[in-house]
């Protein structure tokens, strides 16, 4: 594989792979890119309207498991649009973390007939 070496201030970084690398051989980005849950696309840099946040699993007694958590990301747009919260609750039941209500399953339900109904065209 291809590698460089660059002396950089007082450090030497190697490149391998397109992974930077300091002279241990230890992984060094400075930046790694997140990607938000809810629309699956990367999440730039300079959106600093987004959020990441863990969400905690809970034992049967409804006490927290220590280390045992969801990591979520969420854009800047979509918290501009306000759906953050909506997300949170999709994503959470689709981990079976909350469950829904009957209004709630009833919608669902006829949503999802209404998707797998043959479309008649005029």
């Amino acid at each position: 594989g291809y590698s460089a070496v660059f002396p950089v201030g007082c450090c030497v970084f190697a490149f391998t792979f397109g992974k930077m690398m300091n002279e241990d051989g230890q992984l060094v980005d400075l930046y790694i890119p997140r990607k938000c849950s809810a629309t699956n696309n990367l999440i730039p840099a300079k959106d600093h309207a987004s959020v990441q946040f863990n969400i905690g699993n809970i034992d049967d007694n409804g006490v927290y498991i220590q280390g045992d958590y969801k990591t979520v990301a969420f854009c800047g747009y979509l918290r501009k649009m306000g759906g953050t919260d909506q997300a949170v609750n999709r994503l959470m039941v689709k981990e079976k973390v909350i469950k829904l209500t009957k209004g709630e399953r009833e919608e669902k339900d006829k949503r999802e007939e209404k998707e797998r109904a043959p479309r008649h065209r005029k």
